[in-house]
């Protein structure tokens, strides 16, 4: 399962009706290589469910994960910060050994 913070959920309502996207947008989370720790996280809106994706759902917003990067994201909580150390969205990674100092990149 991957989980949304209250915060998380209300900056994703709020950036999917400053661009313009319906409540068909769904949330895609997932991993590609790369980064300074070897793997990074990839968040954008997709109205397209594809077969291999797994559907999760947390405070009525609707994830969709494949199933290669569920492997690297099961457990984590999506979190939104604009705090004095950066803003933006937040990984929260049980599965992640170490991130880098910007929050983007990790290794299990």
């Amino acid at each position: 399962m991957i989980f949304i913070t209250d915060i998380a959920k209300d900056k994703i309502a709020e950036i999917r009706q400053q661009e313009g996207h319906s409540n068909q947008h769904n949330i895609r989370v997932s991993v590609k290589g790369g980064g300074c720790s070897g793997l990074m996280y990839d968040l954008n809106f997709d109205a397209e469910i594809y077969p291999q994706d797994q559907i999760f759902e947390d405070k009525n917003i609707k994830i969709l994960v494949d199933k290669k990067s569920l492997l690297y994201l099961l457990g984590t909580t999506l979190d939104f910060t604009d705090g004095l150390n950066g803003k933006g969205f937040q990984f929260v990674n049980p599965n992640a050994s170490r991130t880098c100092g910007c929050g983007e990149s990790f290794a299990v």
